[in-house]
């Protein structure tokens, strides 16, 4: 009942059955499931490769994608994702049917899909997918919970696209790949352009998700990042409904207490690199859920950024780009194959996708307990806020609704320098209810578990040029994780009216007074005031202001007299 080979010869051959109703269609159509009207009997389907082993989609990529895949002098599948090298957010499209109208946030971020659209991409991404010789099929677990875990797979044409997701999902085995029926498809026809005549259509690329029918198609980008965000897009939706909190954040764990640390930040805020702790269990570094048992990770695997990657800042992550990992649009030495990872040619957005067990202190079972503390991170490229700061409740409601960092370079298409933005619950992108729903999720967390809050910037040292250096950033977790820094005096920005320590192990006391960072005073007041601006008016336009007690609207930063918002870019 069910099986996989009929499932795929199926919809292959044309049957438009959602997974959802899969169980049921099959036990009552498996006998004439080829014979049925929506099916061509007569079709040639592609060879159908499921779940094989790293060596084998290795061996294949290199085999048949040679213009864009080889290997690094570690090992590693190197390999190129086209004209298209992060995510296109102003591509994703999000189909509004009756049972999910309600709970969206509709908008820039989830814009609506009619129906009638999805089927039309949908057809298309199956009608050029039925044309490949071969098919690679990922059947795996997003979720480290059985309790909360979604049953995903993915069919794609490129090698890589399944190693990917091998690596960044859990691979169902044994009597679990025996019964799989998915929870969740995802059509990855990322080769193959969408028709900009489709109605909601505005370019090639198309990222839908479909969340009654449980499925979602890629058309025209080849990125693989775009299937990992499509589901934590789905379990930002899920675990809500659940009474449950999704979170784009990392997490690891003392070894020793069992005190566990969530990490909330947007790509390039550090919450990879802060996560890979030596001296700490890495329970995951980008999708967690945070239920009434404690936190458990998404994800089976870690994405890393590899831009300036070296052995002595990050060693874990260094180690891990090695058999078995597929590392994206990075430049390699010609004959040794060496990767030059300062060579940012091609994008700065190179990435490396690796097993979770390939970071040596990695929890096998990815699961962990209520959090002690909770870091939200920005990276701040105007220089003004504290290095790091503690937050009382209604400070974490605030920041975290207004989710204020500076967009990196090559996180997204046409990202070439930073860019202040306000990414709501620090990933704004990835939401789909309300984003003072997940806030208030939140605040009742951190009050049900008593957990400490922390403002941690990793962005820059006023006008140095510089980003803070990574050695003090980790030395001020290390102070978190201690207690110490719970512990320290304490002054107040009369501004932001954030509270940051005078003292930190390991840290210059003087940059931890961000006006110290300043040689020019009257630039650094002006610096302030314009990005006090800001955050006042995001969270107006957002309409959170309105939304808000009065309690977490008094931690809105004072705007001194005469300035206003004007632009988020950077000049």
């Amino acid at each position: 009942m069910g099986s996989f080979k009929v499932q795929m010869e199926a919809l292959l051959a044309g049957s438009d059955v959602a997974p959802s109703q899969w169980l049921e269609y099959y036990k009552e159509m498996q006998p004439q499931v080829l014979k049925n009207d929506h099916v061509d009997d007569h079709a040639v389907l592609p060879d159908l490769i499921r779940n094989s082993s790293p060596a084998h989609i290795i061996e294949l990529s290199l085999r048949y994608e040679s213009t864009t895949s080889s290997l690094t002098s570690t090992g590693a599948l190197s390999c190129l994702s086209g004209a298209k090298t992060g995510r296109s957010p102003k591509d994703k499209r999000v189909v509004d049917s009756p049972e999910s109208n309600q709970n969206v946030w509709w908008g820039p971020v989830n814009i609506k899909l009619s129906h009638q659209s999805f089927m039309i991409n949908r057809e298309r991404a199956i009608d050029y997918l039925r044309t490949r010789e071969r098919l690679f099929v990922v059947d795996a677990f997003a979720g480290h919970d059985t309790e909360y875990r979604i049953k995903i797979r993915i069919i794609c044409s490129r090698a890589y696209h399944a190693l990917f997701m091998l690596n960044m999902l859990i691979p169902a085995t044994g009597s679990d790949l025996d019964d799989f029926v998915p929870d969740f498809v995802i059509y990855n026809a990322g080769s193959f352009p969408a028709n900009r005549y489709v109605d909601g259509m505005t370019s090639s690329a198309s990222i839908d998700l479909n969340l009654e029918r449980g499925e979602a198609v890629i058309l025209g980008t080849q990125y693989a990042g775009e299937m990992k965000k499509l589901v934590l897009t789905l379990m930002m939706y899920l675990m809500p409904l659940r009474g449950q909190l999704c979170l784009h954040s990392s997490a690891n764990e003392d070894p020793r207490t069992g005190n566990t640390t969530l990490f909330f930040g947007l790509s390039g805020t550090g919450k990879t690199t802060l996560s890979s702790d030596p001296a700490r269990l890495l329970i995951g570094d980008d999708e967690h859920v945070w239920t009434d048992k404690g936190l458990f990770n998404v994800e089976g695997g870690c994405y890393a950024k590899c831009a300036s990657l070296s052995e002595e800042k990050e060693p874990e992550i260094f180690h891990a780009v090695r058999f078995g990992a597929v590392v994206e649009n990075i430049v390699m030495h010609a004959h040794t194959r060496v990767v030059d990872y300062e060579d940012l040619s091609i994008t700065e957005n190179t990435r490396c996708a690796y097993p979770l067990h390939f970071i040596p202190n990695a929890k096998a079972h990815a699961v962990g307990g209520h959090p002690t503390n909770v870091i939200l991170l920005t990276c701040d490229a105007t220089g003004v806020l504290p290095l790091v700061s503690k937050l009382t409740r209604e400070q974490v409601i605030y920041h975290f609704a207004s989710g204020f960092t500076s967009k990196m370079a090559g996180t997204e298409i046409g990202v070439t320098e930073p860019i202040v933005v306000f990414s709501s619950c620090y990933g704004e992108p990835f939401l789909v209810w309300h984003p003072l729903k997940y806030a208030e999720m939140l605040a009742d967390k951190l009050r049900d578990h008593n957990a400490n809050a922390w403002l941690l910037n990793t962005g820059w040292l006023g006008t140095s040029g510089k980003r803070c250096p990574l050695k003090y950033t980790r030395a001020i977790i290390d102070s978190v994780h201690s207690g110490e820094l719970a512990a320290a005096e304490y002054a107040r920005d009369d501004v932001f009216g954030l509270p940051f320590p005078t003292s930190c192990a390991g840290v210059p006391s003087e940059i931890l007074t961000s006006s110290n960072n300043w040689d020019n005073q009257e630039a650094f007041q002006t610096a302030r005031a314009k990005l006090a601006a800001a955050f006042v008016s995001n969270f107006d336009k957002k309409g959170f202001a309105a939304k808000v007690g009065k309690d977490v609207l008094a931690q809105a930063p004072r705007v001194p007299e005469g300035y206003a918002f004007r632009s988020p870019v950077l000049k």
